[in-house]
């Protein structure tokens, strides 16, 4: 018997035209495809390594490094000692000079019943913090934008490398053979680009698909080259059978690099033609109760853009995707921190907490990872009168559902939030800790290329089973 790829060696264009004719055929009989991704194909759901806590990640990046101490990392003695110098060295190695201390232009209080100190900046995400963990001793490696986005997305921030969402594509497939595993939205195309959402040397399937890029108008939102109105079915048909013979061509003598090349090729083009029915109407928030719209605040105020953003992702994760990440730009304040922080912080604050709220009355969110946070975080020390600089030495992410613990805090940062000290958490072992909760062995999770295997965390990171549930 042969399997799918051994057949696409023999028959190339023949396969691939007799999977759309079925499809097509499908569609013309108005049946709904199968939310089960088939057995065979690249992107076919895969069994992970343990039982996973997770079935499914939506990373809310915001993009820029916002402030972990005007956010979520309450420091009192910041506020008592404003304007006097640090009182330990600055790193050796900086972004831009800073000068003295200064506290946080926004108040704290304490939320919920864990009591978790959150800065007025984010009353609505303060709600809901007895469902979240706070992480607040990550620490990375590169103080500048680039190398920063690169790190957190792929795991290095000085090479080309599969990004964290096509390493969960290969991990684990799609759990809908209509849709793709790896959705971004609005993603930034600056400090790193599409290598922060591609494949790298992973099969080419597993690169993010976009919708919009940074700040696109989301009322008008789309996946680009869906669809052409101007070619049928019937033809569109025809264009693949002769991509096939073009394949098939290819293949003669072609590396095994090459051959899963154009099966991936072949597997995106059957993809594609499904999504044609499938994903418009995800995209389309019509559908969705004004309770809802409300919740997620998509009323023409500031929040409208990122609640669709939001109100998107969980449609597209409720339909099987894999990893959806919702970018927002951009928290980089050297100046200007006290109106840029406030206004951005209006427009997702809202957003986020509507979304954690719709995933737990729908019982999504004890299998919805949720992750939110930026490359880095700020400097307690000021650049100018009203910034701060870049900081990768300490900064706060959060999680929520997923097998996290609830209203829960770890690790620190020292008392003006400069360094992480205790309990430290880095960019690796956060890496780690998402894939153990997907139930996968970080250390198992690899591809051979250039004569070595490669994973996300290289050859470092340790799962923080501190936080799990």
């Amino acid at each position: 018997m042969f399997n799918r790829r051994q057949l696409l060696r023999q028959t190339s264009a023949g396969f691939g035209s007799l999977a759309l004719i079925d499809l097509l055929a499908r569609c013309q009989a108005s049946e709904q495809p199968s939310s089960q991704a088939s057995g065979g194909g690249p992107l076919a759901a895969k069994t992970p390594h343990f039982q996973p806590r997770a079935k499914r990640v939506i990373f809310l990046f915001m993009h820029g490094g916002p402030s972990h101490i005007d956010t979520f990392d309450y420091k009192p003695e910041l506020t008592k000692q404003d304007g006097k110098p640090l009182p330990f060295e600055k790193p050796r190695i900086q972004f831009a000079k800073t000068g003295n201390l200064l506290r946080s232009p926004w108040e704290f209080k304490q939320y919920g019943q864990s009591g978790a100190w959150v800065s007025d900046l984010f009353p609505h995400v303060g709600e809901c913090v007895d469902d979240i963990t706070f992480i607040k001793s990550i620490h990375g490696s590169n103080e500048a934008h680039g190398g920063a986005l690169l790190k957190m997305h792929t795991g290095s921030d000085t090479f080309v490398r599969p990004s964290m969402g096509a390493w969960i594509s290969y991990g684990l497939g799609t759990d809908n053979e209509s849709l793709p595993s790896y959705i971004t939205i609005n993603p930034t195309l600056g400090h790193g680009g599409v290598r922060n959402f591609g494949s790298a040397f992973l099969p080419p399937i597993h690169q993010a698909t976009r919708i919009g890029s940074s700040r696109s108008d989301m009322k008008n939102a789309k996946i680009e080259n869906l669809t052409n109105d101007s070619v049928s079915k019937e033809l569109q048909l025809k264009q693949i059978e002769l991509l096939g013979d073009l394949d098939r061509l290819k293949r003669a003598g072609s590396s095994a690099r090459i051959e899963s090349d154009l099966d991936a090729r072949i597997e995106s083009f059957e993809l594609a033609f499904r999504m044609q029915s499938a994903a418009p109407t995800l995209l389309d928030l019509s559908q969705e109760t004004e309770a809802t719209l409300s919740m997620y605040g998509i009323d023409g105020s500031p929040t409208d853009n990122y609640g669709r953003q939001c109100l998107i992702a969980r449609r597209m994760s409720e339909a099987g995707v894999r990893f959806v990440q919702v970018s927002h730009a951009y928290w980089d304040q050297h100046s200007e921190l006290k109106e840029k922080h406030q206004e951005l912080s209006a427009e997702v604050d809202k957003p986020i907490a509507g979304l954690l709220k719709d995933l737990k009355q729908r019982g999504m969110l004890d299998d919805t990872l949720v992750i939110w946070g930026g490359e880095f975080g700020r400097t307690p020390t000021a650049q100018g009168n009203n910034g701060r600089d870049h900081n990768p030495h300490a900064f706060t992410w959060w999680m929520a559902g997923g097998g996290v613990k609830s209203g829960f805090s770890y690790g620190e940062s020292d008392e003006f939030g400069f360094y992480a000290a205790n309990d430290k958490v880095h960019v690796h072992d956060l890496h780690a800790t998402i894939l153990h909760l997907l139930g996968i062995d970080h250390e198992r999770l690899t591809y051979p290329y250039g004569g070595r295997d490669f994973r996300l965390t290289d050859v470092e990171g340790n799962v923080v089973q501190q936080i799990m549930a």
